[in-house]
């Protein structure tokens, strides 16, 4: 019995130690995948830069720098606009947000967590759960 409850907490021990380090390695998966994006991105833009101002330096330099006859320069539109935009994106979101919350009549998190479960089918966290079988689409999206 004593040598069973033994091998019991060693066993704990080690699947403690697997979640740790499958923890540590979807970070280090999130980071890379990130960092590939983040300079992917940065290449991209400027590799598109480098062609515009290779294919028409000129009207490259007439959109940096302002001119008589473009009183405001490229850059500062490009910037006002990503400003509007942003506060556009973040205004309708939180509006979306805060109109879906008033009209399920939820007062907490916990409340629209199980307001969002009684409205929606469950999804299965494993493949066993899920069955071989394919859902059947009918009773999935049946109304409640």
């Amino acid at each position: 019995m004593a040598a069973a409850d033994g091998t019991a907490a060693v066993n704990v021990g080690e699947e403690a130690e697997n979640e740790a380090e499958a923890k540590l390695r979807t970070l280090k998966g999130a980071a890379f995948l990130t960092a590939v994006a983040s300079a992917g991105m940065v290449a991209g833009f400027g590799s598109s830069l480098a062609l515009a101002k290779k294919h028409s330096p000129g009207w490259f330099t007439r959109g940096v720098a302002v001119t008589a006859a473009a009183p405001e320069g490229g850059a500062s539109v490009a910037l006002r606009a990503l400003g509007w935009g942003s506060l556009l994106a973040w205004g309708g979101v939180g509006l979306l947000s805060v109109s879906v919350w008033k009209a399920l009549g939820v007062h907490s998190l916990s409340e629209f967590r199980l307001k969002m479960q009684s409205l929606f089918p469950k999804i299965p966290k494993t493949s066993e759960d899920a069955g071989s079988e394919p859902p059947d689409w009918d009773s999935v999206f049946k109304s409640k």
